[in-house]
């Protein structure tokens, strides 16, 4: 699996964390991507939007990204077309943000997650996975016309 991770100013440091944790994870290519390639700062909605674009393009399987709350990345993930960002808080929520929604993105606050709790969250996302024939698939097809409606997630 193809995992980017990210955060903003507020959310760098538990992003460079969870990075350390999984990257030497077998079955798992994860990359680090905080700053553009030119290295320049961007606002939180930039940095989403150029993460989430990898998981559309294919570039990346899942991903991770995280500000203060969460709440930010959140809203701006959600504005890719094709993207299902979930915030989550805690392992249920993770865990039913993959087999519910079928969320190819997270997002979490820095500042409400530390990065224990953080680890654990990841580790329950990435361990579950959406059934196309289970219980949610209609919800989740709902989802994608209302993407294709109104163009936003």
């Amino acid at each position: 699996m193809k995992l980017a991770i990210a955060g903003d100013s507020a959310g760098e440091p538990l992003a460079l964390a969870l990075y350390d944790y999984l990257k030497d994870r077998e079955g798992f290519t994860v990359d680090e991507l905080s700053h553009p390639v030119d290295g320049a700062e961007e606002f939180y909605a930039n940095m989403s939007a150029r993460v989430c674009q990898g998981v559309v393009d294919g570039t990346y399987d899942r991903a991770i990204v995280i500000c203060g709350t969460g709440i930010g990345v959140s809203i701006a993930a959600n504005k890719v077309p094709g993207i299902r960002a979930a915030h989550v808080h805690d392992a249920y929520s993770a865990a039913k943000a993959s087999t519910s929604n079928n969320a190819q993105v997270i997002t979490m606050g820095a500042r409400v997650v530390g990065t224990e709790l953080a680890k654990t969250i990841v580790d329950a996302w990435l361990a579950t996975s959406f059934d196309e024939n289970g219980p949610s698939a209609d919800n989740v097809k709902a989802l994608d016309q209302v993407d294709a409606e109104h163009g936003c997630a």
